[in-house]
């Protein structure tokens, strides 16, 4: 059921090149507050169905900040998704998983 990942206060996690990266983030249906080793980003959150979303920062400091992130719920459980995402267009996809803190 993704719909219950749409708001709320949750951890992330994911591992790239051996690195495991977390952060925490507070979303509504429409944007997303994401915090990650000591600064705060907003993104605007787009729905394309109940399962994947397009995040795209408000206030992009860069290039690669500018990019539009696509998110795909790929399993659900209480408290607990996996995802998967790449930028728009990049075949590239990475996993992470997402605890839900509180609704």
């Amino acid at each position: 059921d993704c719909k219950a990942c749409k708001t709320g206060t949750f951890t992330s996690e994911t591992e790239i090149e051996g690195k495991k990266y977390t952060s925490s983030f507070v979303r509504n249906d429409s944007i997303q507050i994401e915090t990650y080793e000591g600064k705060i980003d907003t993104f605007k959150v787009r729905w394309t169905n109940d399962c994947e979303y397009i995040i795209q920062n408000i206030h992009p400091k860069n290039r690669e900040d500018k990019k539009p992130v696509q998110m795909k719920i790929i399993t659900t459980s209480a408290n607990f998704y996996t995802f998967e995402y790449s930028f728009v267009g990049d075949s590239k996809k990475q996993r992470g998983t997402v605890t839900r803190l509180k609704q």
